[in-house]
């Protein structure tokens, strides 16, 4: 597919095991050689020492790297596999970057996956809780998308739901209404008012088929359903 993931995308992420090296080991990091990136020679102030440190369990943090044999059996000097397991992970926010990125390592990336594991809800008094993923970089990760719920709308969309109230479509769970009130969702069936500021008859007739039966109930239960987790928004409504 092409790179235009989005807030609530259900990915499957998987990267080859490739061999390498183990440099070094504690407790809570195994430090392998990252056998994927190069150092980026004009990165000023950030020097890439080519490697890079996997948790233990006893870190308690979550990578989706993992080596094969696991951390907690090897030593320095050690060689093993690193990659990516088959896992389910659901994008939390998309970062953009134009000029691309510095990060000391090439190529430097145009974009990052903010992603949660399985069972992860967001969560905004926690700090640094998803996992950055560079979709188009030198690490040869296959993303599938798995589920976009509301897949027949765009970022931008304006709507019209079967109560009469207009909104904005910013993603899934990020729905803006016209009318002020900031609760409550849509209610389907939908009618596409505007797509990029103009009307777009075939793509209103679209989503007028999408939404003819069903509900966001049933978009966020399906969501849900994969990603064992709910919706921040709904998480926020559950507390009040």
């Amino acid at each position: 597919m092409s790179h235009d993931y989005r807030p609530g995308d259900v990915l499957l992420l998987e990267c080859p095991f490739t061999e390498t090296a183990v440099t070094g080991v504690t407790r809570y990091h195994v430090s392998v050689r990252w056998p994927w990136l190069e150092a980026d020679p004009q990165a000023e102030n950030i020097r890439w020492n080519g490697q890079r440190a996997l948790p233990t369990p006893a870190a308690r943090e979550w990578e989706v790297f993992r080596t094969e044999p696991a951390e907690t059996t090897l030593k320095p000097g050690d060689t093993c596999l690193v990659g990516i397991p088959v896992s389910v992970v659901h994008v939390q926010a998309v970062h953009r970057f134009d000029p691309p990125l510095v990060t000391g390592m090439l190529p430097r990336p145009t974009s990052y996956l903010e992603v949660l594991q399985q069972g992860e809800t967001y969560d905004p008094s926690l700090e640094d809780q998803g996992y950055t993923i560079d979709p188009t970089g030198g690490e040869p990760i296959r993303i599938e998308l798995f589920f976009r719920p509301y897949a027949f709308l765009e970022l931008g969309d304006e709507v019209a739901d079967r109560n009469g109230r207009d909104w904005r479509f910013d993603a899934a769970w990020n729905w803006h209404p016209f009318d002020g009130e900031q609760s409550g969702t849509p209610t389907w069936p939908l009618k596409l008012i505007t797509r990029h500021g103009e009307p777009a008859p075939k793509e209103a007739e679209e989503v007028a088929r999408a939404t003819a039966v069903g509900s966001h109930s049933d978009e966020v239960e399906r969501w849900s359903a994969l990603t064992h987790a709910r919706p921040a928004a709904h998480q926020q409504e559950a507390r009040r």
